[in-house]
């Protein structure tokens, strides 16, 4: 296949035009990364989004791979003179590597068989004539004497025609078409079986002690969990197709003349061919198949959960307190202004075996007081429903302060605070208090924060650690890129592990931004990032629109214009008699203009020459420069009195945030010491296919209280209205 047959097989998958297909690739072929085309290159990919083009690059990739494999296995078979115009044919016509795989089979390399141990005894000539199937009389024993050789090991002929058989199974195995056959069968009729290794001894996989599920239905939760159990010694695993029916189809393949006198010896060869051969390759590839859909849906699961936790709204305008409990080593206290600077900090001893109370609660009030703080932000972890109720005890005691609390997802503070970024930031803190700073900056602005961190070490998903390792990594990243993208980047306030992610700047720029940064002083244009070591008009050219200057010297460098559009921008504005400074303090103003004038974006698209959606995106930035699609999502929950599991009862309504999306359902947070489940089956009244569908992570909602069971910290929520 060619590269345009590539673009148009990756248009017909993907439902899209051959036109816009091409472009996306010549597009990312320039590395152009994928934020900078979705956002600033929608004349030339027809609007495509991230979802698309990132689909694109994804097949892309596999063809190209496909391509280089095939061409390897032409120019292996080719090499042992035994490349036909239909194998060739065959091998360009496949679309998959399995396809090129199964073609490939008969002339791969293989390691000493019982096959080529049985060609070696000179016993192929006899397995060839048995596949012909023209002998109709004589008997077979006499017939397979005729390749007795001592000196080769052959000493009867029934080890003749069981050499013989085994080369006749190593050619059914290696056809093509049948191990198609036979694993279209097993992926659509096959059953995935696990039992118990020792009864007595199962750990939390219990309930797949004696489990049965369809292959085509299992779902992938599922499947994650029993590999697990089977990888740490607990359960033993198959898969069992309907061997009995698919023999007998192999038989009626290869046995075409039933009154050969051959056909009982090929009917074993075929049922050897199935059991030995081809039945365990396909077992291989039918749990590799289920592993890979496991992952990738896993992996969707995770990087969506992470996506909302990363665009989770910042709380803006407030001074926070951070708190991470412990208990014997005492909580790390600090505080942090607007901007995420670390103002002061203490350690208070409230648990035991201190069990110092009451002077913590007054180390509390002091800092609240000096620094005028108006939220506390709580970590998760240990000692944290305990640190939560002196929070509460203290914001009860405060008058004339408004002031509540938050309990904070703390997962993965302390892999930020032993790192090395953590370290440069505050070289004279000690680890403790780094992650509590963590902990705070999480709620001023979750997603300047959370970029420091390993996605893996965040903790929404399920299943993180088993699935492929580079997979995950690059779809996190890439979850990653896309948040901070969409969002923005100020220049002047971003750490190095942020502007990391922005589009086409590596490391290495991003420090030399930060120390450019530090020697000269604010950013007040984009044009000073060209004075940066490292950053050429390439980067600049992909990185410009994301990174944002609010109160610069040009207008345009506080929106999300490109600069390679500033003049198309300024045409606009005076064409509607706007002036920069007008449309900074009042973006109304153009829609106001337009229509008072009579005019519309198309039309002014095509007197400027521009294309209708770039100008489209240039006069929403115009309207509002400063926008932050974070702001769009659910406020955090605060609180300024602690709950308890023995203060709920079934039939409660609260609300609740959304703390982790899974496959069975979601983990909502109401405030008390464990999270409650609402089972899909309770998230609506209808039939839900996806959780994800109904909810997602940050999401505040209503729920009923169904059960609680204190001994085990099980809350069973339901959002179904009565």
């Amino acid at each position: 296949m060619t590269e345009q047959d590539f673009i148009k097989l990756i248009a017909k998958e993907l439902e899209l035009k051959s036109a816009q297909v091409a472009a996306t690739v010549g597009l990312l072929d320039d590395e152009n990364t994928v934020p900078f085309i979705a956002r600033y290159r929608k004349e030339v990919t027809g609007g495509l989004d991230e979802v698309q083009i990132r689909a694109i690059e994804d097949r892309i990739r596999y063809m190209r791979l496909l391509q280089e494999r095939k061409d390897t296995v032409l120019h292996s078979i080719e090499e042992q003179g035994k490349l036909t115009d239909d194998l060739r044919a065959q091998i360009f016509a496949a679309t998959k590597l399995q396809e090129v795989e199964d073609l490939y089979l008969p002339y791969k390399p293989k390691r000493r068989t019982r096959a080529t141990i049985a060609k070696e005894k000179g016993l192929e000539p006899l397995a060839t004539r048995m596949l012909a199937q023209e002998d109709l009389d004589g008997d077979p024993i006499q017939i397979a004497s005729e390749y007795i050789d001592t000196e080769k090991e052959v000493a009867t002929a029934e080890e003749a025609l069981s050499g013989a058989r085994d080369v006749i199974a190593e050619i059914i195995s290696d056809t093509a078409e049948f191990r198609k056959y036979i694993r279209e069968v097993t992926l659509a009729s096959g059953e995935l079986i696990s039992e118990a290794k020792d009864p007595q001894n199962l750990d939390v996989y219990e309930i797949y002690a004696e489990y049965r599920d369809s292959v085509k239905k299992i779902l992938p939760y599922r499947v994650l969990a029993i590999n697990r159990g089977e990888r740490d010694g607990f359960l033993r695993v198959k898969i069992e197709p309907p061997a009995e029916d698919l023999i007998g189809w192999l038989g009626k393949q290869v046995v075409t003349n039933e009154k050969c006198i051959f056909c009982d010896e090929i009917s074993k060869a075929v049922a050897d061919a199935y059991s030995r051969l081809i039945a365990p390759a396909i077992e291989r590839e039918v749990r590799g198949h289920l592993t890979e859909l496991a992952d990738d849906h896993a992996i969707n699961i995770f990087s969506e959960n992470l996506h909302n936790l990363l665009m989770q709204p910042p709380v803006k305008g407030h001074i926070i307190m951070g708190i991470d409990p412990a208990y014997r080593t005492g909580c790390k206290v600090a505080v942090i202004d607007g901007t995420g600077k670390y103002l002061d900090g203490d350690t208070i001893y409230p648990h035991q075996p201190q069990n110092r109370w009451d002077y913590a609660k007054i180390q509390i009030k002091n800092l609240v007081k000096k620094y005028d703080v108006s939220v506390i932000a709580i970590g998760n972890g240990t000692a944290s429903r305990e640190t939560e109720q002196l929070v509460a005890e203290t914001i009860g005691e405060i008058d004339d302060v408004q002031l509540q609390y938050i309990i904070v997802n703390e997962a993965g503070a302390s892999v930020y605070s032993a790192s090395a970024l953590a370290k440069e930031e505050f070289p004279d803190l000690d680890a403790a208090q780094r992650g509590n700073i963590s902990i705070a900056r999480r709620l001023l602005d979750p997603l300047a924060e959370l970029v420091k961190i390993d996605p893996k070490s965040i903790g929404v998903g399920l299943y993180q650690h088993d699935v492929n390792q580079s997979n995950l990594l690059r779809e996190l990243e890439r979850v990653v890129e896309s948040a901070v993208n969409s969002v923005g980047v100020n220049l002047n306030t971003a750490s190095v592990a942020l502007l990391n992610h922005v589009a086409g700047i590596r490391r290495s720029i991003a420090r030399n931004i930060v120390d450019f940064r530090d020697q000269n002083g604010r950013f007040v244009s984009r044009q000073q990032l060209l004075q940066v070591k490292g950053m050429g008009p390439k980067a600049f050219t992909q990185c410009a629109g994301f990174l944002r200057i609010p109160d610069g010297d040009v207008f345009f460098d506080s929106t999300a214009i490109h600069p390679e559009s500033y003049e198309t921008a300024e045409a606009f504005l005076q064409r509607l008699q706007i002036q920069p400074s007008e449309a900074r303090s009042s973006g109304p103003l153009v829609k106001i203009k337009l229509k008072t004038n009579g005019l519309n974006v198309a039309q002014l698209a095509n007197e400027l020459a521009v294309g209708l959606p770039t100008l489209q995106d240039i006069l929403d930035a115009i309207e509002k420069p400063e926008r932050d699609p974070r702001d769009a999502m659910d406020a955090p929950i605060f609180r300024n009195d602690v709950l308890k599991m023995e203060d709920l009862q079934a039939g409660m309504r609260m609300k609740g945030t959304v703390r982790n999306v899974v496959d069975f359902g979601a983990f909502v947070d109401i405030g008390v010491k464990q999270d409650g489940l609402v089972h899909i089956s309770k998230m609506a009244n209808r039939y839900v296919k996806n959780p994800m569908d109904i909810v997602s992570v940050g999401d505040v909602v209503d729920v009923k209280i169904l059960s609680i069971d204190i001994a085990k910290g099980r809350i069973g929520l339901s959002m179904v209205d009565d």
